[in-house]
């Protein structure tokens, strides 16, 4: 264990070292906590090299390393999971986010801790039951589904089921909530906080949305299909866990978003910021389906990663709209724009290199609106 300051750390944050948990570990020390991360020996700080941390190497499927990050802790923000739409062996995929979500519990039960926040996801909830009205109605920007609650969009209190889960990022994340739901239940002081699609800085790997934000910059995307999702700003996001925290009801889960939109009003959104051109062809979910098939099995045969997931297509078949009212209303969530949010991304893509030399001089900053 090497400390980076002589306070003992009473908080702990997994997933430290990605994108939205790099940003909790961030404000949580912005706030005067002494924090302590679990990073994996295969992981890299550089998100919170600047930090003044302590760490604990181990690794979610490691009982025993959970036990030891777990000593004098009274505060646990569960932030790490595998979040990929594809892998080699998607076994994997089970035995971080529900296996090692389920050592946590029982590490964090051992230990006492007096909170557990975990970071589920808006797809547990976010499932395809009115996708085609929903869909009609939010294709005008003045729906109000974009302006205002709308009692038909999934939200905390959507029970959705397992087998409404497309893919195993989804099904891995709705078992892991379900475990951490009936731990509260058995005492665990425990809540649920429920990001939507988080945008922003601080993007190494990227994430699957970072991606497609990355390829519109470097021009690698032809069309778009018809799908939406809710954004929200990553710091903002991030100050929602602590909100979470602050004002949460144990046992219950709150929305952590901003904005639903449409994936051509995002891309629309990106042209405005950068000056670049949004792609005008709308492409079939067919098609896109079929594309994505034969990607991958062509990757499979070249033993690498498909850059078109056929899960992320499928995923892509419905709105993922979502009724976010009840942080804002319960515990003051105040999100910011998110096309403000997109351009601080855009920005810190274009100083970090993953925007080529020849697509960054096109680029034109215009105000975010």
């Amino acid at each position: 264990m090497t400390a980076s300051g002589s306070t003992p750390a009473t908080t702990l944050v997994t997933g430290a070292a990605g994108f939205l948990g790099s940003h909790v570990a961030r404000q949580l020390v912005a706030r005067g906590k002494p924090v302590r991360v679990l990073l994996r020996p295969s992981s890299s700080n550089r998100a919170i090299a600047d930090l003044p941390l302590e760490y604990v190497t181990g690794d979610l499927r490691d009982a025993a390393s959970l036990h030891r990050a777990m000593s004098g802790i009274r505060h646990v923000y569960h932030v790490a999971a595998d979040y990929r739409l594809w892998a080699k062996k998607s076994q994997d995929i089970y035995d971080s986010n529900v296996g090692g979500t389920k050592n946590l519990l029982a590490a964090a039960k051992q230990a006492g801790v007096e909170l557990l926040i975990y970071t589920s996801t808006v797809a547990t909830i976010a499932v395809d039951r009115q996708a085609t009205s929903n869909a009609r109605a939010d294709e005008d920007s003045s729906s109000p589904a974009r302006t205002k609650t709308h009692n038909d969009l999934p939200n905390e209190f959507t029970d959705a089921r397992l087998d409404e889960m497309v893919g195993h990022y989804k099904r891995s994340k709705w078992q892991a909530e379900a475990e951490v739901l009936a731990a509260a239940k058995s005492g665990l002081p425990a809540i649920v906080a429920m990001p939507t699609t988080p945008v922003g800085p601080w993007d190494w790997k990227p994430t699957p949305t970072g991606k497609i934000i990355v390829d519109f910059l470097n021009g690698k995307m032809p069309g778009y299909v018809e799908t939406g999702l809710n954004f929200v700003g990553v710091e903002d996001c991030a100050a929602g866990h602590l909100l979470v925290a602050e004002r949460g009801k144990v046992g219950e889960r709150y929305l952590l978003g901003a904005e639903n939109l449409t994936l051509k009003e995002l891309l629309d959104t990106l042209a405005r910021i950068t000056g670049l051109p949004a792609p005008k062809l709308k492409i079939p979910h067919g098609v896109a389906l079929s594309v994505a098939y034969a990607e991958t099995a062509f990757s499979r045969l070249l033993g690498r990663e498909p850059q078109i997931p056929v899960e992320g297509v499928k995923i892509a078949q419905h709105l993922m709209f979502v009724d976010a009212s009840r942080a804002p209303c319960e515990l003051g969530f105040r999100p910011t724009a998110v096309a403000a949010a997109l351009e601080r991304a855009v920005r810190w893509y274009e100083d970090n290199g993953y925007v080529s030399p020849r697509r960054a001089k096109k680029i034109v900053h215009a105000a975010a609106a």
